[in-house]
């Protein structure tokens, strides 16, 4: 994994705004914020990234540019409120698919010691849900699913409460004043989570295949087509338009895919997983759900503690997603995702 240090931030977060760029640019550039920073440490700094893999340089000699590369942009520490505060129109985000994404993701995308703090997590959680009862794991399996459906549909604009969802699952009660689409939504996840659970062997990695299977429990009776889409689809609030069609759906996968594969911990692939289905949009609807899903057949088949994003806020959830689409950072969503993997250790006992 790459760190940045402070000098190294500003100036992927410049070629992340700006585009292509000589030293020279950078150097100006950097004084204009009031740096205080000669040409040559510029120089050295852009070689050191260079060398790295986060800049990629065309030409020589004077002539030399250099632009973010695919890694760059994933390890960039982006602010999200700060960042989706500015009007879509005018923020320097992406609008196309960048189709070097997945090829450009790294064997780490985590530190040593978030590796460590979550494996801890899992062994502590492994060791505490190895003696439960029957009884105590129906009831705890119950929880995790209420809190789950409840979370990943309001995420998505769902306005059932904890309680109005509560009913809905154990007693079939539907809240008064909501939609049937709604309360359909909630039963979903409910039956999708139930699938990965009971058949979480099949789901170590990412395919098209298990993606479609999940996909078509969660939009059961909401009048979404099933199968990889083929028109356009935008993204509410972002000037990121996904990839248009089926080819390229197919062709992404794949390269998502491997990318799965080539990182070692169980964590990295479902975080990548998280993030990959929801930027490459594969369906007409239901692409965030079905990934949210899919990260925990990941963890699941991993012998990993599921996410249920109890404790999320829906914007900061939001806004990092949107960060994603836009400049590729993957650093908003994995502080989120770390933060909820260790409250799920601390919170669940599901096995």
């Amino acid at each position: 994994m790459h760190t940045l240090d402070t000098k190294q931030q500003k100036i992927i977060t410049l070629f992340l705004e700006k585009g292509e760029m000589q030293s020279s640019d950078v150097h100006e550039a950097l004084l204009g914020f009031g740096e205080t920073i000669s040409l040559v440490t510029v120089k050295r700094a852009l070689s050191e990234l260079e060398s790295t893999g986060l800049l990629l340089t065309t030409g020589s000699g004077r002539s030399t540019s250099y632009k973010i590369s695919s890694a760059g942009r994933l390890f960039s520490n982006i602010d999200p409120k700060q960042y989706c505060s500015i009007d879509p129109d005018k923020r320097h985000g992406q609008k196309q698919f960048n189709f070097d994404l997945f090829q450009g993701i790294p064997t780490e995308i985590m530190s040593s010691e978030e590796l460590k703090n979550l494996s801890e997590a899992t062994v502590k959680y492994n060791e505490k849900t190895k003696d439960i009862s029957p009884t105590i794991q129906k009831k705890e399996l119950e929880r995790l699913v209420i809190e789950l459906s409840w979370k990943s549909s309001k995420i998505e604009g769902n306005t059932y409460t904890l309680l109005d969802t509560e009913k809905l699952i154990l007693e079939n009660k539907k809240a008064e004043g909501h939609s049937q689409e709604e309360a359909q939504m909630i039963l979903n996840h409910k039956d999708a989570f139930n699938y990965i659970h009971q058949n979480s062997t099949q789901f170590k990695s990412v395919t098209r295949k298990n993606i479609e299977e999940i996909h078509s429990i969660i939009v059961k009776d909401l009048d979404v087509g099933l199968g990889l889409r083929s028109k356009i689809v935008g993204v509410t609030g972002s000037i990121y338009r996904p990839i248009d069609n089926t080819h390229q759906i197919i062709d992404a996968i794949e390269k998502l895919h491997e990318a799965v594969l080539r990182v070692s911990t169980p964590y990295e692939k479902a975080l990548i997983t998280l993030l990959g289905i929801s930027y490459i949009q594969p369906f007409e609807d239901g692409n965030k759900r079905t990934a949210r899903l899919m990260t925990n057949a990941i963890l699941f088949a991993h012998h990993c503690a599921p996410l249920s994003y109890r404790s999320i806020n829906e914007s900061d959830y939001r806004e990092a997603m949107l960060v994603f689409y836009e400049l590729n950072s993957l650093i908003p969503m994995k502080d989120i995702f770390i933060d909820q993997y260790l409250f799920a250790t601390e919170n669940y006992t599901v096995k």
